[in-house]
């Protein structure tokens, strides 16, 4: 065996610049192979980092309904979520342990020379537990506030650095929403984007009822934030929310909710849609490149079959078995095969980076797809140069010595 593979590499060593040409398939298909996964790999991650930033066990309740054909109903659109319904939430669920009805509206803010747009949320005073949402300095308003409707808010990063100059703290300032005088009394900690790439630190949060009494005149609420106790209470109180609100909206068994209930596995599942069908893409397109390159050995394996037909035929007449014959060819096959995945290998490490680094994709090689990558190269080897090395092993000794 050892012999083998010394006279294997003697004839892959014997024209370098051919070897390495009939590797080029392999390599750019392997590589492609690695750079594809990791661009799924990378983007899934981000998207599940940034749902993650959503907050823990979180469920939102949508105004609505949504079919698979499309939406129906306004979906989120057409408010029909109400207090009563906020409270008999809180009431009436267990397994949940917090709940935020959301109204939000776009309004100009100014503070002295200073102004720019920002959405405004109004929320509960649980909503900044629902969303894991930490403060950078001060603290939360009250249920108190809310009850009240008290003129006071939370500030994002990127708002307060727009309205107040990087790194001061807002804590405790007066800013005019449509004219009204609101206190900051809390400024969030830095979020990031969300996974549909919105800008979570661009907003002002202040109670709702503060929001629907001064700025929208709203009765009705789009949406509830709800965050459950634990990932194993989410379906039991996702059927709990279901019911309290059937039971309210006074729907009968025939009809179908007025509302939509989604989790964030749901709200990742679709995040991540675009980057499944991307990478199956790539992974399609690496497949056809991988192909080409087995094309590419087995071409290369029948030409050179014929280059030494003389010499196995002499082999074949000293005294060398038939299957020692499709050993040798077999495994030169799969060298130039492993070798030019191991370069493939190579290239992905390199390029992956590199387009993180200049076109800001994430990207996340994982060892799964390398090993992947590898078992394929061998795989290829093994299919498409059985057939070049079946007919050296077949090739008749006397015809061999007679070839020219």
């Amino acid at each position: 065996m050892l012999a083998t593979l010394k006279t294997a590499l003697r004839a892959i060593r014997r024209n370098i610049l051919r070897s390495f040409l009939t590797m080029l398939g392999i390599i750019v298909g392997i590589s492609a192979v690695i750079v594809g996964v990791s661009m799924g790999t990378g983007a899934k991650a981000e998207v599940d980092k940034q749902i993650a930033s959503m907050g823990n066990n979180l469920l939102i309740v949508f105004s609505g309904n949504m079919s698979r054909g499309g939406v129906r109903g306004g979906f989120g659109m057409q408010p029909n979520l109400t207090e009563r319904d906020y409270e008999a939430l809180r009431r009436e669920v267990p397994g949940i342990v917090g709940v935020s009805p959301e109204v939000r509206a776009t309004a100009q803010v100014a503070v002295g020379n200073q102004n720019t747009s920002v959405g405004i949320w109004g929320v509960s005073a649980d909503f900044a537990e629902i969303r894991s949402w930490k403060f950078q300095s001060g603290e939360n308003f009250t249920d108190a506030d809310v009850r009240s409707a008290n003129k006071v808010c939370l500030i994002g990063k990127t708002t307060a650095a727009t309205l107040f100059g990087e790194g001061v703290d807002p804590v405790g300032q007066i800013i005019r929403i449509k004219n009204a005088p609101f206190t900051v009394v809390g400024w969030l900690a830095a979020k990031g984007a969300n996974a549909f790439g919105q800008d979570q630190d661009d907003v002002i949060l202040m109670p709702y009822t503060s929001a629907m009494k001064r700025l929208t005149g709203d009765t009705k609420f789009r949406a509830f934030s709800i965050a459950a106790e634990s990932a194993v209470a989410i379906p039991e109180a996702t059927n709990q929310i279901a019911a309290v609100l059937r039971q309210l909206h006074q729907i009968t068994p025939d009809k179908e909710d007025d509302f939509s209930i989604r989790s964030q596995q749901e709200m990742s599942d679709f995040a991540n849609a675009n980057n499944r069908v991307m990478t199956v893409l790539i992974g399609a397109f690496a497949g056809i490149s991988l192909v080409v390159g087995g094309i590419g050995i087995m071409n290369i394996m029948l030409v050179s079959v014929t280059e030494r037909t003389r010499e196995i035929g002499i082999r074949l007449a000293v005294g060398a078995r038939a299957r020692d014959v499709l050993r040798q060819f077999l495994i030169e096959a799969v060298l130039l095969s492993v070798v030019g995945g191991a370069l493939g290998i190579a290239a992905g490490y390199w390029l992956a980076p590199m387009l993180t680094k200049f076109a800001g994709f994430p990207t996340l090689i994982s060892s799964t797809s390398v090993l992947l990558a590898f078992s394929v190269s061998a795989v290829i080897g093994v299919v498409f140069g059985f057939f070049p090395a079946l007919k050296a092993a077949n090739l008749d000794p006397i015809d061999a010595l007679r070839y020219e």
